[in-house]
């Protein structure tokens, strides 16, 4: 069985292929069976060497036994502090509070001279950002002032 996507990002076509086969979709596509039709593939050699490559590029990082394509997308900034004594405490506290309430969406705490911060998921439109920050903003009402969508290189889930 064959899962297929075709996405427009950036100017930049990307097809993402899943598989529970070793062959490829054109493979199976162009298999006989009793009951099914013929179907005759005309493609360049370019497009059948580009299928299973959405794990390797300059765009994808693997950890452990995850794959993400990393693009331009949107994050929500809950905090951002400078004060070096207690701000790398409130950001981490800040980030458990948040992960308590919504378990599924990723956090991240950054440090960048002078200043920790935390942003919240990976969302690929400002209005997805802008939704999260809305839900953050009800269920921590006292961080909301310093609450704002920032673009950022995000990373999307290949597997």
């Amino acid at each position: 069985m064959y899962l297929i996507a075709i996405c427009l990002y950036d100017g930049r076509y990307f097809i993402f292929i899943r598989s529970d086969e070793r062959s490829t979709i054109f493979d199976a596509l162009q298999r006989s069976g009793l009951g099914k039709g013929e179907v005759v593939i005309n493609q360049s050699a370019a497009i059948r060497e580009m299928v299973g490559e959405r794990m390797r590029g300059a765009n994808v990082e693997t950890t452990d036994s995850l794959t993400f394509l990393k693009v331009q997308g949107y994050r929500t900034q809950v905090f951002s502090g400078n004060n070096q004594r207690v701000s790398k405490d409130e950001a981490f506290r800040k980030e458990k509070e948040i992960k308590e309430l919504f378990p599924e969406i990723p956090t991240y705490v950054t440090y960048n001279a002078p200043f920790w911060k935390l942003r919240v998921g990976d969302f690929r439109s400002h209005e997805e950002a802008y939704h999260m920050m809305r839900l953050l903003m009800g269920a921590f009402p006292k961080y909301g002032k310093e609450m704002y969508i920032v673009r950022e290189e995000i990373k999307i889930p290949l597997n």
